[in-house]
């Protein structure tokens, strides 16, 4: 069905995502750091490669969602990286959150063979990437925007073309700002409930109905609320996004105190060892500022 499509990185959400793809028909070639993760891609009649470069060679679209910037710029750049089979006519898709000006370095290198870089963010978690109904804020030029818009209707609901190269992670960039007040909101509303004796499913459901409504009440309070704290987005990746914020406002002499604070809150949670716990561990931070266990 359509282009051979790439797909590298086989974590939390890229695995439901590469699956969804597979779902549709597309043949996969699929690459990750640990090849253990590919197994069940593979056993449906996806093709492993031992390299990025590897799958460049073999397909027209790949998509990318890894960790780190160091390792998007490694994974595009570096050694075996996917520039070494950059052509003209292929597609490269970053839907790993990173800094905007990684994505638009990338590009200009992959300009120079003739390749086109589409950078594209995506937000929903674990629950989104599985259930197929993630956000997409994409940046790119237009004309490849939409031959992968097929893509992202497999992968996502909510998608939008946001501008050139590093729109994408400069709108990911007010997403995860608006998602750290939420998450503390969320998380003081808990521990509050919880002191005053409340029933608190009943609390999260009568609250939910109304202007307090968003996303983190519906999916991560009642994972907390079930002492559930493994993650559809992880602390340590969490850090990261928000410290590329920090950066990206400071470039634009913009202060966002909220932000930091937010971020100090979670660089406590993973001096704990909960770095690689779900985003809603925060309450047991502030559980920490209370003297004791509370929920």
């Amino acid at each position: 069905m359509g282009k051979k499509t790439g797909f590298i990185g086989l974590g939390v959400m890229g695995a439901a995502m590469a699956s969804r793809l597979m779902d549709a028909g597309y043949q996969l070639y699929i690459y990750n750091r640990t090849k253990a993760k590919g197994d069940a891609l593979v056993s449906r009649g996806a093709i492993w490669c031992d390299t990025p470069e590897e799958v460049a060679a073999n397909a027209d679209v790949v998509f990318t969602i890894v960790g780190f910037p160091k390792d998007v710029e490694g994974v595009y750049l570096g050694d075996g990286g996917l520039i070494g089979s950059a052509a003209p006519g292929k597609i490269f898709c970053d839907m790993t959150t990173t800094k905007p000006s990684l994505e638009i370095r990338i590009a200009e290198k992959l300009k120079e063979k003739g390749t086109l870089l589409v950078d594209a963010p995506v937000s929903g978690g674990d629950v989104g990437a599985k259930n197929g109904t993630l956000s997409f804020m994409v940046g790119g030029e237009e004309s490849a925007f939409a031959e992968l818009l097929p893509y992202f209707q497999v992968m996502g609901r909510n998608i939008t073309h946001m501008g050139p190269v590093g729109s994408g992670q400069h709108t990911k960039m007010t997403n995860q700002i608006v998602i750290a007040g939420t998450m503390c909101g969320v998380s003081e509303a808990l521990v509050y409930g919880a002191k005053a004796g409340l029933d608190l499913e009943k609390m999260v459901s009568t609250i939910s109905k109304g202007a307090a409504g968003c996303w983190t009440l519906d999916n991560l309070a009642p994972r907390v609320l079930r002492g559930d704290y493994e993650p559809g987005f992880m602390v340590d990746h969490f850090i990261k996004d928000m410290g590329i914020a920090l950066e990206e406002a400071e470039n634009m002499s913009l202060s966002l105190p909220s932000l930091a604070l937010t971020k100090q809150l979670y660089l406590a949670i993973r001096s704990q060892g909960m770095g690689r716990k779900g985003t809603q561990v925060l309450v047991k931070a502030l559980e920490s500022l209370a003297g004791k266990d509370i929920l």
